[in-house]
């Protein structure tokens, strides 16, 4: 029984580990990653995913999950974290962001999955809270979780609400620090980005402000997107990289199809307000890579910091540490490159899929990426 269960697993943790990466591909980018390039480098975030593979005949395939970001690992749900947000384009969901907008805090986890299981996702998250005990005075959590969403009913059956409690369990419970799995995983397991196969993707960026050292790290479900609009590191690639387009045979209605959350998260102390103006700048990365943000895509972002551990503290006075908005600049840098690079790496960890309905989208080329990239001296070697 062991030694099957070993088998199982070993590659699914492998996959963070050597899965290439933009970097490993000889793409440039700006900036001084951490040692994870990936959220993670922010000391306490931790990262879990389910990721939900079935085929249930018919042509009816599932191709699903959910992704977990815990901004102060195991003490989430006891120590909120300031936090701020801000909607590039309104077509899509993120719950719980009218209290994080009138309190300034970030109570619990966010929670990223498909479309139509916000509902179940946000149940889950609730259920979790409660079984873990203690809540308020009263006995009881009081809960308005964060979850958002993008679409990925061409490679997921979407309508068979495939994502449960234990689902959301079970990437809250696998949520750890280190090297995060990319690509297809998670809630990115069905997703598609500049009509490539996408999901989920990750960088970070080290930064000096203030006379400190701090740490940005950002993750993103990318599922947005057109392929003659996608630029790498400055180059045109979708312009040159044009067959194998998903949805080639059966075209949406709108070209603009698709959606993407982004997750900024820092150690610097940053008031509410201030995470509000950190998570508009992930809009910056976005257009970088060519996102127009067109009129059905939901582009919803929210950051987070883990300083000011004492901030929820109300029952005294409490002094916060912030910086002056003269000194955050390199911080906003930082988020605009890690979004830029993030969404790069989900492109590049992304596989080639087959889902419901026989729907096939294939992932980026990565020969014929650096071939591109080399026509125009950008590739790194």
């Amino acid at each position: 029984m062991y030694r099957i269960l070993l088998l199982i697993l070993l590659p699914v943790f492998a996959f963070a580990e050597t899965a290439p990466r933009a970097r490993d591909l000889g793409i440039p980018f700006d900036g001084t990653p951490g040692k994870w390039n990936a959220i993670t480098d922010v000391a306490g975030v931790t990262v879990g995913h389910e990721t939900i593979i079935r085929d249930l005949g018919e042509g009816r395939a599932v191709r699903t999950g959910v992704t977990a970001i815990l901004p102060r690992g195991a003490q989430t749900s006891n120590t909120p974290v300031f936090g701020g947000w801000f909607a590039l384009n309104g077509n899509g969901e993120m719950t719980g962001t009218t209290w994080l907008e009138e309190s300034g805090f970030l109570e619990g986890p966010v929670m990223i999955t498909n479309t139509h299981s916000i509902g179940a996702v946000h149940e889950g998250v609730i259920q979790w809270r409660v079984n873990l005990g203690a809540g308020d005075a009263s006995g009881y959590w009081w809960s308005l979780p964060v979850v958002a969403e993008t679409w990925d009913g061409y490679l997921n059956d979407i309508n068979g609400f495939h994502v449960r409690a234990e689902h959301v369990k079970a990437a809250l419970e696998r949520a750890a620090s280190g090297p995060v799995a990319e690509g297809n995983v998670g809630g990115g397991t069905g997703m598609i980005c500049h009509e490539f196969k996408g999901g989920i993707g990750t960088a970070s960026r080290v930064v000096e402000a203030a006379d400190h050292d701090y740490t940005v790290g950002v993750l993103v479900q990318a599922n947005y997107g057109e392929r003659e609009l996608l630029r790498i590191a400055g180059v045109p690639v979708g312009q040159h990289i044009t067959h194998d387009k998903a949805y080639a045979s059966n075209p949406p209605k709108s070209a603009d199809t698709g959606s993407i959350i982004i997750v900024v998260a820092t150690d610097a102390p940053l008031m509410p307000h201030q995470l509000k103006r950190l998570a508009r700048r992930a809009s910056l990365g976005l257009a970088r890579n060519g996102s127009v943000a067109g009129n059905s895509s939901g582009d919803i972002f929210i950051a987070f910091s883990t300083a000011n551990v004492a901030a929820d503290q109300t029952a005294t006075g409490v002094s916060i540490d912030t910086l002056p908005n003269d000194s955050i600049l390199p911080l906003f840098r930082a988020t605009v490159e890690s979004t830029e690079e993030a969404i790069i790496n989900a492109l590049i960890a992304a596989r080639d899929m087959t889902g419901h309905e026989g729907h096939v989208v294939k992932a980026i080329d990565h020969e014929e990426l650096r071939s591109v990239m080399r026509e125009y001296n950008r590739l790194q070697e």
